[in-house]
């Protein structure tokens, strides 16, 4: 019950924003809901909002708000829809014995994903499948036990990292370039937005100021008339229009060439340089960013825990990649908009997706007073594209350094390949974000789908933000 309140706090700061509204029955709306979401009572705050967005004494500003608290409520009851009879269902295929006391003891254990909505237990869409990779007893029970082999592209990584080490040099020069043609399709369900009306869309767009991500094309977009974001924007887009039609899908559509590169860089203690502490570059990728990067006493601990002394920056970062790639377990995440304390879920959970253990890795990292930096886009790899984040630690006398940390150590005898990933990048990467939480251009009026992250895209329209259930996307790569 500590860590639901701790989580669902993380609403009451969003909802204090409403300062200064005007009371209802009595009570200050705010301080009431506050409360209220403490407690998980998602039906009673969006009673107290929908009254702010009824009454005419509430400006639109605040409307605004009241709106972005509503979805935050129909997010959070979407992430967690399952209740207990739900998942022993799903179990009871592997199963037939399984009751409610082993989903208690699986809670305990953080196996399970759950929160205490409208005072009922509800838990999280993903949470049996996330179940046969965090317990053994369960994987055993769905996979049939045998031989464990490598599949195909853990394969396809150690070849094709092998190959960025033999073809670099010590300068860290980009190598292995791959062209890439990228189809991206955003469809809004029909019915959606009324007919007439003007959907609003934001996709993703390549940067162009990376070595390893050039000669960047946009070959055709639907409609053809479009806005490329500047490249001063940290999370890029290409943003577009078009009315709704009745009865009719809404599509956008892009078509995007690029090259992308690998890059290793040989790195040893010796050739780090002391920082330049009070440099604006040091300054900013090592402070806080609250809500998701805070040097609270858990995230201090376990930084000293973890780094016992050491103070030379690169054996530094090898200490908190290998703790997380030891610790923690890939699982499928809840949407990072519900997500108060990323870090503090996966220190706590021992699990998460690549963003989450990156922001862990870039919290703990800068505590230690590492600059480091967010990165994120696709992974456009042959049968293996996705959303992924990433992220580039900066070395004093040598530059940016790729870390990708839930890539993890490679099962490879040579330790240039079993590292590559803490200090290297492979060639199938699309950079679309330099930074997270960073504004659009043109500007999105409502709340994000994805607060943090850009990778899907964001749509719109007059009436309020589109969130991640009403459209689909879909993306497909031609190698060149």
């Amino acid at each position: 019950m500590t860590t639901l309140i701790r989580n669902l706090l993380f609403f009451a700061i969003i909802l204090a924003n409403l300062a200064g509204c005007t009371s209802m029955n009595g009570q200050e709306t705010i301080a009431e809901a506050e409360h209220l979401l403490t407690q998980g009572e998602l039906t009673k705050v969006a009673k107290i909002a929908g009254y702010i967005l009824k009454t005419k004494e509430f400006p639109l500003s605040e409307k605004a708000k009241a709106d972005s608290v509503l979805e935050l409520c129909d997010r959070i009851r979407k992430d967690f829809s399952l209740t207990d009879s739900m998942v022993l269902q799903q179990l009871i295929k592997y199963d037939p014995n399984v009751t409610v006391k082993d989903l208690y003891r699986l809670e305990e254990e953080n196996k399970l994903d759950v929160r205490l909505l409208d005072g009922e237990k509800r838990y999280f869409k993903n949470c049996v499948s996330n179940l046969f990779l965090l317990d053994q007893a369960w994987m055993d029970k769905k996979y049939p036990k045998e031989e464990s082999k490598p599949n195909s592209f853990t394969l396809f990584k150690l070849s094709h990292t092998a190959s960025i080490i033999e073809k670099s040099d010590s300068t860290g020069k980009p190598v292995n370039p791959v062209r890439m043609r990228l189809s991206y399709t955003l469809r809004v369900h029909a019915n959606t937005v009324p007919a007439g009306e003007t959907v609003r869309c934001w996709m993703p767009f390549p940067r162009e100021n990376h070595e390893r991500q050039t000669d960047v094309s946009l070959i055709t977009s639907d409609p053809a008339i479009h806005t490329i974001s500047p490249e001063t924007d940290l999370q890029r887009s290409v943003y577009l229009e078009k009315v709704a039609v009745a009865n009719e899908p809404t599509v956008f559509h892009t078509e995007i060439e690029f090259t992308s590169m690998g890059q290793t860089f040989q790195l040893s203690p010796g050739m780090i340089r002391p920082y330049q502490k009070k440099s604006p570059l040091y300054k900013e990728n090592t402070s806080e960013r609250p809500p998701q990067i805070v040097f609270n006493s858990k995230i201090k601990s376990l930084t000293n825990s973890i780094l016992q002394g050491e103070t030379n920056p690169l054996l530094q970062v090898q200490k908190i990649y290998r703790w997380i790639n030891d610790s923690v377990t890939w699982a499928s995440a809840l949407e990072y908009s519900i997500m108060p304390d990323i870090p503090g879920f996966v220190m706590e959970y021992r699990h998460g997706d690549c963003g989450m253990q990156t922001l862990l890795f870039m919290t703990l990292a800068r505590y230690a007073g590492i600059p480091v930096k967010w990165q994120s886009g696709w992974m456009l790899h042959p049968k293996e594209v996705n959303l992924h984040d990433w992220c580039e630690v900066y070395y004093q006398g040598i530059g940016w350094v790729h870390v990708d940390q839930s890539f993890g150590l490679q099962n490879s005898p040579d330790p240039k390949i079993r590292d590559f990933y803490s200090s290297g990048i492979d060639s199938y990467r699309l950079i679309v974000n330099d930074d997270f939480s960073q504004p659009f251009t043109p500007r999105k009026r409502y709340f994000r789908s994805e607060p943090y992250d850009f990778q899907r895209g964001e749509v719109e329209w007059k009436g309020g933000n589109l969130y991640f259930d009403k459209w689909s996307w879909h993306m497909d790569v031609a190698y060149k």
